[in-house]
């Protein structure tokens, strides 16, 4: 695979549910344009391999080549550090919001430390809903004219991919930025999400049974949002311990 990686480092494009193979295989085409290599696909809708996909990246194929298939939105998300989840409507869930050139810079910083970034793309006719937001620690946004907001799902990856690919070639060299932060990645959030439930569930939180699932998707878009790093989890896995155990003393 390593023919095909043209940046010393590419964010993975994150493609949830997309319905068009033909959409799938133009976002290829864009990634290939601007270095970018790994594409992850959660569920998509006519199955994989796709036919029409494969037509319309041509030249592109060698990024179908390497996709990988994922069942949800956690496992395709799972080893990355930092996660920008791309919106064009505003949510209820709080978090910063980057604009593509923005959101480039924050990812070099974060990817010139040894992270992973993802960049996470809802299906085309609906855009991501607010689960899959919530797995994110940021919002990125397309500027656009408001009275013609539709942008086809192969245009915002290539408006993502271009902006990483030029602040990466115009970087002055030994002139490199680094955020020195070590965000913990999603599968170590997600083991402190699955122990902060338990001992939740345990002290009766989620009552009454008809609000569990709005307390759930807070907890865990707060969660998301709060960009932990591997030393917060590792704090907060201490803290729940500790609580558990006044609570079992009490």
């Amino acid at each position: 695979m390593s023919e095909i990686r043209t940046l010393e480092q590419s964010p993975a494009i994150i493609l949830i549910r997309p319905q068009l193979g033909e959409n799938i295989g133009a976002v290829a085409r864009a990634m290939l344009n601007f270095g970018f290599w790994d594409l992850r696909i959660v569920c998509p809708r006519d199955g994989w391999p796709n036919q029409h996909a494969i037509a319309v990246a041509s030249g592109a194929g060698k990024i179908l080549d390497n996709t990988k298939i994922f069942n949800s939105s956690e496992e395709a998300c799972a080893d990355l550090n930092f996660i920008f989840a791309t919106t064009a409507r505003r949510r209820g869930l709080l978090k910063e919001t980057y604009s593509p050139n923005s959101a480039a810079v924050k990812s070099d910083e974060i990817m010139s430390t040894g992270l992973g970034v993802g960049f996470m793309f809802g299906p085309e006719r609906s855009g991501l809903p607010n689960e899959d937001i919530s797995l994110a620690q940021a919002i990125m946004s397309v500027p656009i004219n408001p009275k013609f907001s539709s942008l086809n799902l192969a245009q915002c990856v290539l408006l993502v991919a271009y902006e990483c690919f030029n602040l990466r070639i115009n970087k002055v060299a030994g002139n490199e930025v680094g955020s020195g932060i070590n965000y913990a990645s999603l599968i170590e959030v997600d083991h402190l999400r699955l122990a902060l439930f338990k001992d939740l569930s345990a002290a009766n939180y989620f009552w009454p049974h008809d609000k569990r699932a709005s307390l759930t998707e807070n907890l865990t878009n707060l969660l998301g949002r709060l960009a932990l790093t591997s030393a917060d989890v590792r704090t907060l896995h201490g803290v729940i311990r500790a609580l558990a155990k006044c609570q079992i003393n009490d």
